[in-house]
């Protein structure tokens, strides 16, 4: 395993993690978490990723309950978790999600519960809330750090621009600001981390915790011929995804890819996992799975890295043609 700090920091990450969005409760039971979390740590994962919204605060609590079960050494891995959609989904009433300094405070006690730990890790704003004063936010996190409750906080899906004004905050109140920000980053999606990101990451800092390196399972090529049963993309709620990923000109550059990575001797999965993480921006790449055969062969794609030469990036790059366009000063 590789490690990185996140960011300046001096927390040390996997450059590979594990997430449990989708899956778990969705797809899969306690005794398939247990496994997947047993062997991705038993590989070097030292970082699990949840969120209070992922399967409504049921994503959480099945983890909660592997990692009492596991009784690993506490110091040996981290743990986040997300806020501002509430886990109430439609039953939400006010002040049960946002970034109110009262949601905050909440939301990171019920997770702390959920998960069945002292302290989260990673505490990350979900989404920019534009109905509560940055300042409530920044001030609110950095208590829960005071006392003890998050040892880290950061963003998701944040603008450059948001994050930038969350440091400002930070920097006149003289408190802690955002160590990390969670993206998504694929081979389809790089605007953030390849462009709008440069600037903070040559400058403040910034640590990454990127989601979704497969696009969603499009580039396992499993949708190459048709949507496969159990799918996540045909599952009920997230059409919204299928609709974005499944077009015929993101397939066809999938079949591309994987024919490339059939002369490479590798799988797809791990030619798209090695592609993010070959960035030395991206501080951990949160992978996803069913089953142990999908961890075991994403996880191997640190040894691929070597295989990512010059010439090879170069043919990935003729078939995405996704190299965001930089401005030019």
């Amino acid at each position: 395993m590789i490690y990185r700090n996140l960011g300046k920091s001096g927390l040390q990450l996997s450059v590979l993690s594990f997430g449990s969005w989708v899956s778990f409760s969705k797809q899969i039971n306690d005794k398939r978490a247990e496994e997947l979390m047993s062997y991705a740590y038993d590989q070097g994962v030292n970082f699990f990723d949840n969120a209070e919204v992922y399967a409504l605060g049921e994503s959480e609590n099945m983890m909660g309950r592997v990692l009492k079960k596991k009784k690993w050494d506490r110091s040996s891995f981290c743990v986040s978790s997300k806020v501002y959609f509430g886990w109430r989904g439609e039953q939400n009433k006010p002040n049960q999600k946002g970034l109110s300094r009262k949601h905050i405070i909440e939301a990171c006690h019920e997770a702390m519960q959920r998960l069945q730990v002292d302290y989260l890790d990673l505490y990350l704003c979900h989404r920019p809330d534009k109905n509560t004063p940055i300042e409530e936010t920044v001030l609110a996190m950095n208590t829960l750090i005071q006392q003890g409750k998050i040892l880290y906080w950061g963003t998701s899906e944040w603008s450059g621009v948001e994050i930038m004004e969350a440091h400002r905050v930070a920097a006149e109140y003289r408190v802690i600001g955002p160590t990390v920000e969670q993206p998504q980053y694929n081979l389809f999606e790089r605007q953030k981390m390849e462009n709008e990101y440069l600037h903070i990451f040559k400058t403040i800092g910034l640590g990454t915790t990127i989601w979704s390196p497969l696009a969603t399972g499009l580039l396992t090529g499993k949708y190459n011929e048709g949507m496969p049963k159990g799918a996540r993309l045909g599952m009920k709620g997230f059409e919204w995804l299928a609709e974005r990923w499944l077009d015929k000109g993101k397939l066809d550059k999938v079949k591309k890819l994987s024919l490339l990575a059939n002369d490479l001797s590798i799988s797809l999965p791990q030619l798209s996992v090695a592609w993010c993480i070959q960035n030395p921006n991206v501080s951990t790449a949160i992978l996803g799975a069913t089953k142990k055969e999908q961890l075991v062969d994403t996880l191997q794609a640190i040894e691929v890295l070597p295989k990512l030469t010059k010439e090879v990036n170069e043919k990935i790059e003729k078939i995405m043609g996704t190299k965001p366009i930089l401005p030019a000063f």
